[in-house]
């Protein structure tokens, strides 16, 4: 099978490069089987924006290991920081979200996965792209589930509050702030297709000091004035983070064939 590399990590997951469709470069995530003859749905992670595929590992995996689902950890095409030599690349590009898509259709291949129930899920930039990915194909997902996403790129928004107290941060502004000529991150846009997914929640904290709640809410509000029944739904915690087992039990809940509310 051309386009495809496996390297097996002695843990137990692979390290696979699957081929662009877009520009034929090799493009690097894990991936973790989980055995069995039946087909199985698979969870895609995906990292922050600081970050690369190790960045979820520990959070992800042991939620996939638990309840028998495959695992693929996609790096799309690197951190957005300067010292990343392919950073205009990333950010939720068109090229970048293509590679997510490869990536699954490569694993098609190799492990028997349930096309009915692929699940995704990201926290901070992650949710970022997750959300821009249910909108760039909303077909593919049976649940999404988006923690903390930054949604509004807008320069003002971008200076304020990805604006740097280090260094590091400032390379990610920086970095953004050249990607916004590009309206293709822009997450507002993708609005009317991400009401046409299946299921998506989004999740954010009130109190959250790296990205506002206001966020996740103008983006919910936005899909609901698109269509009322959209299946795109908002809770609301604390701060900025992660709550796996509310993903898990929204995963869960959307494989079942007795998921629907009666009263």
């Amino acid at each position: 099978m051309t386009g495809f590399i496996i390297r097996v990590n002695l843990s137990g997951i692979e390290e696979i490069f699957v081929r662009s469709s877009i520009d034929g470069t090799d493009q690097p995530s894990f991936f973790w089987r989980c055995n069995d003859h039946r087909d199985l749905p698979l969870l895609v992670g995906l990292h922050t924006w600081s970050t690369d595929r190790y960045n979820q590992v520990k959070s992800f995996y042991p939620l996939a290991l638990k309840n028998r689902w495959h695992l693929l950890l996609f790096e799309f095409r690197g951190p957005n920081l300067n010292t990343n030599p392919r950073a205009t690349e990333a950010c939720a590009s068109k090229i970048a979200m293509q590679d997510v898509i490869d990536a699954i259709e490569k694993i098609y291949y190799i492990a028997k996965v349930d096309k009915k129930h692929i699940f995704l899920i990201g926290g901070s930039g992650g949710a970022h792209m997750a959300l821009m990915l249910a909108g760039y194909r909303p077909e593919l997902w049976r649940s999404v589930a988006s923690f903390c996403p930054i949604t509004d790129l807008a320069p003002g928004i971008v200076k304020t509050r990805i604006t740097l107290r280090t260094s590091k941060r400032a390379a990610v502004a920086h970095h953004v702030l050249k990607r916004l000529k590009n309206t293709e991150i822009v997450l507002l846009f993708f609005a009317d297709s991400i009401a046409k997914c299946k299921q998506v929640y989004i999740y954010h904290g009130k109190f959250d000091r790296s990205v506002p709640f206001t966020h996740s809410l103008n983006i919910f509000k936005k899909i609901c004035e698109i269509d009322p029944k959209a299946n795109v739904f908002f809770e609301i915690f604390i701060g900025h983070e992660m709550i796996i087992e509310r993903a898990e039990t929204q995963f869960i809940c959307a494989a079942s064939k007795n998921s629907t509310i009666t009263g």
